[in-house]
This record gives structure tokens, C-alpha cells and sequence, in this order.
């Protein structure tokens, strides 16, 4: 098959440091490629893909020129795909609503992997204008808000077998990994590791819009050494992070539409220790790659506990359930039965086409 893959133009393909959505697409064309297919990735000029790059802006917007407008960058990737569009089989975009209007006329079939939260005002009036758009979930918690949606399948996530390596040693301090907000929970976290004793190891960036937060809920508690914070992480720093630890905290208070962190974090044979919201239980196997819980108390409780998980069952099962290899075989199945569809609704209409012309030329 001939595939475009549409990813985000924030963070390049891989990202540089975060970026999630932009990590799962270099994954995914990687093993689309191992599969045989013909690959082209649109995507900012400094991504780099065992596919065809096709590139449509210089460089990320977050890590490229400030001021560049994110609006102008999306533009010229809409153009580049209306342009192409005659050269694919199937089109998959991983940037959400965007190019609905375009990509429903260029008569190419296309998928559409939603990556984020689904829970926001005004995408209802958006599904219903376009009723045949085909949807990916990354959960099946994920679509809850947009059920009516046409949605064809769910697809976890997936990361190549020897990306990150296992450690089968007991870790010896707590990590969080993730965005200082909120909603991700690293106050939970501190509190969390604080009244296990545990020592806890903080690898996130500082959103601009979270600096407020950060000095006034997060840095006096910082102390840098029972709790230390110590940057954002690259996947070469990611994997001794996660494999010294003795389990992921993962406390999280919004609708998580998938968790990569979580599978990175067994891929390590690393447990998990998680609350339940979004996807969580769709993604832990409770009280075999981690613990489920729904209190501080709970995780404290769990932090205790850990000593009964076998770390070499948690990179087991990371194995059976999220390699990238299956995450690439789930998404060709998608992109058939697109096709497929789309050849059996062309031939439905030619006989009624070819009617009509005999029709006419009877008359004459």
C-alpha cells in the first residue's frame, strides 16, 4: 500500500525531548515500512523517518524559530496533501479535526488516530458534520465523550521490543515522568513518596503556562534529595531513569486517553502505581504490572507492596500487549478495510452510472 501519515508539526518526528503523539507516528511508519508498505511521512523538515519525508515546515514549532505561526505551518500542510493526495491509498492523519473539509474531498480513503482528550465543548457539532470520517481511539475510555462518533477500532499504543531495555533489579527511588501540571498528579506524587520514604526522582518539563504552578505548588518541596527534579528527558536518558526506579507513580486527575509513560515505564520492568482514571485500567494489569488505586492512602499502601510484583512478569507483559509490531499490523487491517470499502461503494455506483449512459444513448 501507499500511505501518507499526517503527524503534528509542534515537535519533530521523533521529538527531540517531549512528545508523545509524534513518538508513537515515527514508531508506527517504521513498522508500517518493515511491513512492506510505501511510507510518506508529512511532517517538519528535521524529523527523521526510515519512510519518504516529506517535509512541510523547516523545523518544530516548539523547539524552531519563536513567533513562527503554528496556523501558516498547518497550511502548507494541508497543501502539500491535497496536492499528493492522488499519489496514496490511504491517507492517516494524527491531527485531529483540522483536515476533516479537505481530507473528506479528496476522494482518498483516510483514517483519523485521535490522540488527545475527548471531553471539550463544540466537537459534538464537529462529528455530526462529518458522519462517514473513520476514527481511531487509543482507549476504549477515550471515545466515552463522542460515542456517536464513526468510530472503526481502538489501537493501543505500541514501542519497538529493544527501544528501551529491561532492568530486573530492585529500583531504588519513586520517578514521575511527565508534564508539571496539575492534572498529571506531581503533587499527589511528592505527597505519595514522601509518606512511603521513599526517595522521588521528577523527570518533566515546565510548560510555559505552568510556571506559576510549578514555584508556588511543586518547588518548595524540591530539595534535591528526597526530592529531586532532574529535567526533561530524551529517550537515551529516559531508559536508566525508568529502569532505576522501583516503580512509575502515575496519579493522575483527567481523562487520560492512553499513558505512554506507563508502557515506557514496562518496557523497564518497571511497575506502575496509578489511579484509576481514563485509560489506566484498560492499560495496568492490577497487581501484575503494577497496582491500581484510588486514594493516596491506596498508593502509599501499594508503594509497600511492591516487592510481590516480578519484574520479569511486567516486561512479559509488556511484550503480549504493546509492541509497536502489533500496533503496526492493527493499523494495515484499518487501512484494507478502507480501501476495501471504498472499492465496493465505487463499484455500487458504476452500474447505475453505466445505466444511465445507456440510457442516453438509446434516446439519441
Amino acid at each position: 500500500m501507499r500511505i501518507a501519515q499526517l503527524a503534528p508539526l509542534a515537535e519533530s518526528v521523533p521529538p527531540k525531548l517531549y512528545g508523545g503523539t509524534e513518538r508513537v507516528v515515527a514508531w508506527l511508519v517504521d513498522e508500517l515500512v518493515d511491513l512492506g508498505h510505501d511510507v510518506t511521512l508529512f511532517a517538519s523538515g528535521d524529523s527523521r523517518t526510515r519512510g519518504t519525508l516529506h517535509p512541510v515546515w523547516p523545523h518544530a514549532l516548539r523547539l524552531g524559530r519563536k513567533g513562527a505561526d503554528p496556523s501558516a505551518a498547518c497550511t502548507l500542510l494541508l497543501e502539500a496533501i491535497a496536492r499528493r493526495a492522488s499519489d496514496f491509498d490511504v491517507i492517516h492523519s494524527h491531527i485531529d479535526w483540522l483536515p476533516l473539509p479537505l481530507l473528506s474531498r479528496l476522494g482518498v480513503p483516510f483514517l483519523t488516530t485521535v490522540h488527545g482528550r475527548l471531553d471539550l465543548p463544540g466537537l459534538h457539532h464537529v462529528i455530526r458534520h462529518f458522519p462517514n470520517a473513520s476514527f481511531v481511539s487509543i482507549s476504549q475510555h477515550q471515545r466515552r465523550p463522542l460515542a456517536d462518533a464513526n468510530w472503526s477500532g481502538t489501537i493501543q499504543h505500541g514501542l519497538p521490543v529493544n527501544l528501551l531495555r529491561p532492568s530486573y533489579e530492585e529500583g531504588s527511588y519513586l520517578a514521575f515522568l511527565g508534564r508539571l501540571s496539575a492534572e498529571k498528579g506531581p503533587e499527589d506524587a511528592i505527597r505519595i513518596a514522601h509518606a512511603a520514604g521513599r526517595p522521588l526522582r521528577i523527570a518533566a518539563k515546565i510548560p510555559r503556562a505552568e510556571t506559576a504552578y510549578y514555584k508556588k505548588q511543586l518547588q518548595p518541596h524540591i530539595d534535591g534529595e528526597n526530592v529531586r527534579l532532574v529535567g526533561e528527558v530524551d529517550d537515551a536518558k529516559k531508559q536508566p531513569f525508568l529502569a532505576g526506579a522501583a516503580a512509575l507513580l502515575f496519579p493522575i486527575d483527567w481523562p487520560e486517553p492512553f499513558g505512554l509513560v506507563m508502557i515506557e515505564a514496562m518496557a523497564c520492568a518497571t511497575p506502575v502505581i496509578a489511579y484509576r482514571s481514563g485509560s489506566v485500567p484498560e492499560v495496568i494489569d492490577d497487581g501484575v504490572t503494577g497496582f491500581i488505586v484510588d486514594s493516596e492512602e491506596q498508593a502509599i499502601s501499594a508503594v509497600n507492596k511492591l516487592g510481590r510484583l516480578d519484574r520479569r512478569k511486567v516486561r512479559a507483559r509488556f511484550e503480549e500487549r504493546f509492541l509497536a509490531s502489533r500496533m503496526g499490523r492493527d493499523y494495515e487491517g484499518q487501512y484494507r478495510k478502507l480501501i476495501a470499502a471504498a472499492r465496493a461503494s465505487k463499484a455500487a455506483l458504476q452500474p447505475s452510472a453505466t445505466r444511465e449512459q445507456d440510457l442516453g444513448q438509446n434516446a439519441t
